[in-house]
């Protein structure tokens, strides 16, 4: 019976990701002889080809390319697990490694991070914001822990929780017409400049609860990564803004802005927290999730 074990993985793993022996090899620590003669007893022992030359390069073949899969799917785990237990024997208490999928989420996160570092001196924080809406691989894979995300998509072995409601409104200059507006209508901003964070159209709440389903556009759409520019141009009339309420309120000390409803029932949204079933039992991970729930924008 064929045996695949974690260094087959971590050959099929750098061998993929390197495109070359030579190059594999000295990734592993190993002659290219010795890594052939691996890979030759590796296909024999599963009574499948793995590779394919081509050229100079190796190509996968659909044994392979499936794999692949396996590997870069449970080598994150083994990594996990050997970190996991290191912290353990240690005497530490683990690691959080949290992924953004939200731009604004991150300065609500910051409020949450504070005090839970007080209260939990002996767990590390990572956070990490790459994941634009890749942050679901992230978690299947162990690349995270906790996964920060106003859009969750509910899948076996993830759990969401809703930990922090929110209102999406209009951000305006002092002198913009919808200051003081009970609420904007779609067609308010077909000739304006709308300011958002770099996220496509499909994806942002203004665009699909609120402009699109009027078959309404903005005309110009104007993408900003920075919340402070967002608010800086805004304040001073180069375009209108989306962002959350609470955020607007907070800002307002130091930029002169003000928040408009959109739509008269408005655009209702939640920060939800995603975490792997498995590890809902966590107690720091059940702690950050309880402090999260509990918090309250002073705004």
């Amino acid at each position: 019976m064929p045996i695949l074990d974690r260094i087959h993985l971590s050959i099929i793993n750098e061998v993929e990701r390197e495109g070359s022996l030579t190059a594999a090899a000295a990734k592993l620590n190993l002659t290219q002889s010795a890594l052939s003669h691996a890979i030759a007893k590796l296909e024999a022992q599963l009574g499948v080809q793995i590779w394919r030359r081509e050229g100079r390069s190796l190509a996968p073949t659909q044994a392979g390319a499936f794999l692949q899969a396996v590997a870069s799917r449970l080598l994150p785990q083994f990594v996990r697990a050997e970190e996991r237990l290191t912290q353990f024997a240690k005497g530490e208490r683990g690691k959080l490694r949290i992924g953004m999928e939200c731009h604004p989420c991150y300065q609500w996160l910051l409020k949450i991070i504070a005090p839970y570092l007080d209260a939990w001196p002996r767990v590390d924080v990572d956070v990490r914001q790459k994941f634009q809406f890749g942050g679901i691989g992230a978690l299947f894979g162990h690349e995270i822990d906790m996964l920060v995300t106003p859009d969750p998509l509910f899948k076996p072995g993830l759990s969401f929780m809703p930990v922090f409601d929110y209102e999406q409104v209009l951000v305006v200059a002092p002198g913009h017409k919808l200051r003081g507006a009970k609420f904007a209508r779609p067609e308010d901003l077909i000739d304006e400049v709308l300011i958002t964070y770099p996220v496509p159209a499909d994806r942002l709440d203004i665009f699909t609860q609120f402009l699109t389903p009027a078959g309404i556009a903005p005309r110009q759409h104007k993408p900003i990564e920075t919340t402070d520019i967002m608010l800086l141009m805004a304040a001073h009339g180069r375009g209108v803004a989306a962002l959350p309420r609470w955020l607007v309120e907070e800002a307002r000390p130091r930029f002169d802005v003000y928040p408009v409803q959109l739509g008269p029932e408005g655009v209702a949204k939640q920060i939800f927290l995603g975490v792997r079933e498995a590890d809902e039992a966590v107690d720091y991970i059940r702690a950050f999730i309880a402090l999260a729930a509990s918090y309250r924008s002073p705004a």
